[in-house]
């Protein structure tokens, strides 16, 4: 059974909605006393949909009323961050803010439909997901410094594929880039799948995208794992050194996710969500299925997680400034 298919049944069966009579009980105030709606800027099934409807199934228990997925996928989830800036700033409708809309948009273009800064109102950070650094087996590096090398020595020669101008794993990539003082040639691809398909079929040299999705060819011997992006091991993978442990101290790159709320909403309300979100994040059976996706848990203090996403998008503001990056 695919972790796909597990995560669903989860959020079928693991946290049933209790009767609305039990609210008061529950959080001792008149909200919710209607379905939230839970804005995911992204098409159904991919791991930000199935992170969001997991958490959505842990806060339904907690409140006491249905928290509806409402997927509004388009432009690199700025079409759903739109939707939820805009709108009615109640309470009801809660928003998976993420890398993407509140860091890696805001960075490459000049106007967007919301402010990533005043359109919102942080509940927590859910969790985040290293990326790692990946080449074909044919390549001969087997570290990072053996990869540097090899990238110098050929400057120009080595292609890296990612899913698109502007992602988060081409900005990942660029990030190595620079900081290792190295020139490679990007090779953008319609999604994660074909630029993986690419890889493994030697069409290119590396990529970087989130940990989770090398997993399957890695342990086959399609592609050769170099190091991950976070600042401690994975814990799949605890033979794989970081590339901050691997010459490059401080380098950190990891994919997020968080809830949000528009900005507005009363600070009861706030106060509530808040609340549940930490209990529901606190209950292992939530932190197993979380860490199926690859999600590992970063607890903030709401200030903190303010500060976290001011500092995301700064970094990945002077990334695309430094590699000039144009989005297509």
């Amino acid at each position: 059974m695919n972790r796909s298919i597990r995560a669903l049944i989860f959020v079928a069966v693991i946290l049933p909605v209790i009767p609305g009579a039990a609210l008061a009980q529950r959080t001792g105030q008149g909200f919710p006393d209607r379905p939230l709606r839970y804005i995911v800027p992204f098409p159904p099934g991919g791991s930000t949909d199935i992170v969001a409807r997991i958490v959505a199934a842990g806060l339904a228990e907690s409140f006491g009323q249905q928290v509806v997925i409402d997927n509004r996928g388009g432009a690199g989830g700025t079409v759903g961050a739109e939707i939820a800036a805009q709108a009615t700033p109640d309470g009801y409708t809660i928003f998976a803010c993420n890398i993407a809309s509140l860091a890696v948009s805001p960075a490459l273009y000049k106007k967007l439909g919301y402010d990533p800064v005043a359109g919102f109102a942080p509940i927590g950070l859910i969790g985040s997901t290293a990326n790692a650094l990946v080449i074909h087996p044919g390549v001969p590096a087997k570290t990072i410094a053996q990869f540097i090398a090899l990238a110098k020595a050929s400057p120009g020669k080595i292609n890296y594929a990612s899913p698109g101008v502007g992602t988060s794993p081409q900005l990942s990539m660029e990030m190595f880039r620079t900081a290792a003082g190295i020139d490679l040639v990007h090779v953008p691809y319609k999604g994660a799948g074909p630029a993986l398909v690419a890889l493994m079929g030697g069409h290119v040299e590396a990529m970087v995208s989130t940990v989770p999705s090398f997993l399957a060819a890695t342990r086959a011997g399609r592609i050769r794992m170099l190091g991950v992006t976070s600042t401690t091991r994975h814990p799949d993978l605890p033979d794989v050194p970081t590339i901050a442990e691997s010459g490059m101290p401080g380098f950190e790159v990891i994919s997020w996710q968080g809830l949000c709320t528009p900005a507005g909403v009363p600070s009861a309300e706030l106060g509530l969500i808040r609340g549940a979100l930490a209990k529901v994040l606190a209950l292992p059976e939530m932190k197993k299925q979380l860490a199926v996706q690859g999600m590992q848990p970063k607890e903030l203090t709401v200030e903190k997680f303010v500060a976290f996403i001011r500092a995301e998008r700064d970094k990945y503001a002077r990334v695309v400034k430094d590699a000039g990056i144009k989005p297509q």
